[in-house]
Parts: C-alpha cells; structure tokens; sequence
C-alpha cells in the first residue's frame, strides 16, 4: 500500500484521539526496542522497561485497539539510544527476546530498523532473513535511513551502504524506506533518491515535528502535494512523533492534512483519467 501516513510513538501520551478516527492514519510505530545487559544478565527493553511491565499496558491497548480498526501496529528497534552493537554481540539470545516479544503482542505486524550505529551488512541480512523466517512474507520490514543515505550511495549512520543491502538478496524483504528527510524535506530530496533507483512507492519521507511551525509545515505541505503529483504512488509521510505533530502539537491535525492531500491526489489522478480517455473519443 502506498501514500501511508505514519507516525513514530514514543512518548507515550495516548491515543485516544486516533481512536475515535482511525481512518486518517496507516501506521503507529511504538518506540524503541534495546537490550542490554544487567550483571550478566540480557534483557529486551522497550524505552527503559521491559516491554511487559505495566507501565505498558495502556500502549498495549490502545494499539490492540486500533489494529482492529485496521492501523498497521509496528515496533521499532534501535534509533539514537542504540541496540544493534548488543544484538550482535550475543545474537540468539537477544534476537529469541525480540522474537518472543513480537508474538506476545499479535497485532504488531511490522518491524522499523533505525540503525544508528556501525553495523556490517552480513549482519544486517542475517536479521533480516530471520524475521522474515520467523514472520513470513506478509509482516513489514522497513528502515529508517537519512535521506542522504539514499540519494548519494555513501555509507550512513550505520555504516554502510543501502544500496548495497538493497541490492541483495535480502532486499526483497524490505517493505518500505522511513527515510529521515529531517532538515531537507522537499520535493528535491524526493526526486534525488528516485533518480538514484529507489522507486517512489518504498519512500515514505519523514519530517521532525521540532523544525516546523505553522507557516513552514504549510510550504512541508506543498512539498507533499508536488510529490504527490509527480510521484502518485509514493510510500508516504511520517512524523518522529505523535504528540508533539505539526503544527500545533495536534496529532489528528498532522494526519488529516496529510491524508487530504493524497485524498485530493486520487480525486485528481482519476479526473486526468477521465479526461484522457474522452480526449481521445
């Protein structure tokens, strides 16, 4: 599914007002997964608990709540506080904890892989292929790269180069780019990781709700609308984070304005249509 609206959920604030509107939003990524290790002793945490404690149980909730009513349940693993390194550093135990943990909350369809820290692609595929095993086909990988990792093949914050994971074998599996267009949020960054051959329908470009105001989110809105008439099939748009959304820390605001613009983009996709098929009569 393409022109998905997203959005990172961190702090946890609540949700009940998505709840009484579900439709206005795709996907609620619940952040973050780590590990780590206590006198010997590994642990999954989400945030700073584990993920099970019942400091949880509203978030549990809530999004038990809202994958009935048909928003994709996702669970991020790393970002700015790391998980990676660890992961690696003793793999079967920490990936049986990250495992467990997504069937304990079936309605967690999705997995977002913020890597933050050097990591070697072998590794990386080796995770990829295990969820996939584990999982199967239908649940959604994604990743979260900075958008300059996708437009110019450098290696990124962790290291290495997307291209080259995307190119592989694995690269199959990944459903769809989070990409971190924070600071370059633009029809241009768009167009530059197309043209450098990720097609339109993986990235979903990202924004930080921090760098916008009531004017800028307005010209981030007509970023939007100018991919969208370019590139009709775009993955979409997310937001780090829901509660403190654009423009006026109103997460029903953030998603209704997206979701008008790629609502409009089909009305406007079908009228063209229309159009060209009576110009040829």
């Amino acid at each position: 599914m393409t022109n998905r609206v997203c959005c990172y959920y961190q702090t946890f604030c609540g949700l009940d007002e998505l709840i009484k509107e579900p439709s206005i939003m795709n996907t609620i990524i619940v952040s973050s997964i780590h590990f780590g290790n206590n006198d010997g002793k590994p642990y999954i945490h989400l945030n700073d608990l584990t993920p099970d404690n019942k400091a949880f149980n509203q978030v549990w909730e809530e999004t038990k709540t809202l994958s009935k009513c048909g928003v994709q349940i996702m669970l991020m693993m790393g970002g700015a506080g790391g998980a990676y390194e660890e992961l690696f550093s003793n793999y079967d135990v920490y990936y049986t904890m990250l495992r467990d943990t997504i069937k304990s909350y079936k309605w967690i369809t999705g997995i977002d892989l913020d890597i933050e820290e050097g990591v070697s692609v072998p590794n990386i595929q080796m995770l990829i292929r295990d969820i996939n095993r584990d999982f199967g086909d239908n649940f959604t990988i994604t990743m979260a790269p900075l958008s300059s990792s996708l437009m110019f093949d450098s290696p990124g914050m962790g290291g290495f180069i997307y291209k080259d994971l995307y190119n592989s074998p694995e690269g199959k599996f990944i459903t769809r780019f989070n990409v971190q267009a924070y600071g370059s949020y633009s029809y241009e960054t768009f167009k530059a990781m197309v043209d450098n051959g990720y097609p339109p329908e993986k990235l979903v470009l990202g924004m930080l709700s921090g760098q916008f105001n009531s004017n800028t989110f307005k010209q981030a809105l007509a970023e939007i609308s100018k991919i969208k008439s370019v590139y009709p099939n775009m993955g979409g748009v997310f937001d780090w984070e829901y509660f403190d959304s654009p423009p006026d820390k109103n997460p029903a605001g953030w998603a209704e304005a997206m979701s008008e613009i790629f609502k409009q983009g089909i009305i406007h996709s079908i009228f063209n249509y229309i159009s060209k098929f009576f110009s040829k009569k």
